[in-house]
């Protein structure tokens, strides 16, 4: 009867800990995932909207216990206007200096949670060799299969506002350019085996 007793809270043991298993990581899916942005041109005359083509990281995410990471690095070699001069442009060491900086990162902490979803990210932008904070608002976060892959895959539309000056990427300033860009992130990223 003690044996069976043991048997039996061993196993008690055993499904708790299961329950409180360790976070699923996720692969970004560079398929799927493009920070894009949005850039005044000579104060306000127009905007200019671009992307980053190659993006890659991982996301932890714990639903039962609200918590989760993000690490992000971006490929600035790959940043794409849809014009080719200004994309040379802006990989030169006048804007990003991508021979001297070729990635910027983002690393946070998921936060806020409602019914099981975060609602913001607590992180730090490294961008042309400067950190800052940057937070992120989550307005949507959803996690499914995928019917077409039939793998569990968490999406998220983020948004955020940074001042390029801050990062020293101040091209244009003297000319009228306004230095606040406006982020708008969209991300997909596969549960890891």
């Amino acid at each position: 009867m003690k044996t069976r007793t043991l048997s039996l809270f061993a196993t008690a043991l055993l499904g708790a800990s299961a329950a409180f298993a360790a976070p699923a990581t996720y692969t970004i899916d560079p398929n799927h995932t493009f920070p894009s942005f949005e850039a005044d041109h000579l104060g306000g005359l127009s905007v200019w909207r671009g992307k980053i083509n190659s993006t890659s990281g991982s996301i932890t995410y714990d639903k039962d216990g609200k918590a989760g990471t993000v690490d992000v690095t971006m490929d600035m070699a790959s940043i794409d206007f849809g014009h080719d001069k200004l994309n040379a442009h802006a990989k030169n060491e006048e804007i990003f200096n991508v021979a001297k900086f070729p990635t910027a990162t983002y690393t946070g902490k998921l936060t806020g949670f409602k019914d099981g979803a975060p609602t913001e990210v607590d992180g730090a932008l490294t961008l042309h060799g400067v950190t800052k904070p940057v937070n992120l608002k989550i307005n949507s976060f959803l996690c499914k299969p995928n019917p077409m892959t039939k793998k569990e895959t968490c999406g998220a539309d983020a948004s955020a506002e940074i001042n390029r000056d801050d990062f020293g990427v101040n091209y244009g300033k003297a000319y009228g350019f306004k230095q606040e860009v406006k982020l708008q992130i969209q991300v997909e990223a596969i549960k890891a085996e």
